[in-house]
């Protein structure tokens, strides 16, 4: 009698896990390294994106790539999708907004995700060395960079040390928002993408169809990314 009711716990707790593996991920475990192909076309690559975030956004996150199997996996060589461009601000990290892992992203952050020659070369790496097919340009919600730029704009306030670097490149979009900061955020974003597309290394990617570059605003409420250009 025991035995059958041991081995009838088994075989319910084995459904439970499996069932909740399919309404997670299509089978996926947490943190499972799986055989999933990497996204190969810019495409895929959002789309792939899109998925994780909605995870995300959902209190539904995987946390795929995330184990030693994975560590093992990618320590000799990587092969990220995206290239993701976004801003220091701590509650907008890339891996856990698009609910992806070791060896999926480039993770590329400055303040407000603004450009200098460094920040740009570190841009250019993913998809000239790697072949990576997207690049997404993340802004966000109540960006803080964003926030001081403004003031320090509306005030005329000049801010300490290489801050006012950021000041100033946020200048264009302070003036076609007119101050209002959550348009900024979005115009910078697609300033910085128009940027990008006129790189002289990544612009000939994009004309072959090989590289696309995708601007887009994250939510710190909701937790979801819409895309803006």
């Amino acid at each position: 009698m025991t035995d059958k009711i041991v081995n009838r716990r088994t075989i319910l707790t084995t459904t439970t896990l499996a069932a909740g593996g399919l309404l997670l991920g299509g089978g996926t475990a947490h943190g499972a390294t799986g055989h999933a192909a990497r996204p190969a076309t810019p495409d895929e690559a959002w789309a792939e994106l899109r998925k994780g975030n909605r995870r995300w956004a959902a209190d539904a996150a995987i946390h795929p790539h995330q184990d030693v199997a994975r560590r093992a996996e990618v320590s000799q060589k990587q092969n990220p999708y995206a290239v993701v461009v976004s801003c220091i601000d701590s509650r907008v990290p890339p891996e856990i907004v698009f609910d992806a892992g070791i060896g999926d992203l480039f993770s590329v952050r400055s303040a407000a995700q603004t450009l200098d020659p460094l920040v740009a070369w570190a841009v250019e790496y993913g998809p000239v060395e790697s072949g990576t097919p997207l690049i997404v340009v993340l802004g966000h919600q109540r960006c803080g960079a964003v926030t001081a730029a403004a003031h320090a704009l509306s005030e005329g306030d000049k801010l300490p040390g290489d801050l006012q670097r950021i000041v100033e490149a946020l200048r264009p979009a302070y003036r076609r928002a007119r101050g209002d900061v959550d348009k900024m955020i979005r115009i910078n974003t697609a300033d910085v993408v128009a940027e990008l597309k006129a790189d002289k290394l990544l612009a000939p990617r994009i004309a072959r169809g090989r590289l696309k570059i995708v601007g887009a605003y994250y939510s710190l409420d909701t937790g979801q990314v819409t895309r803006v250009v």
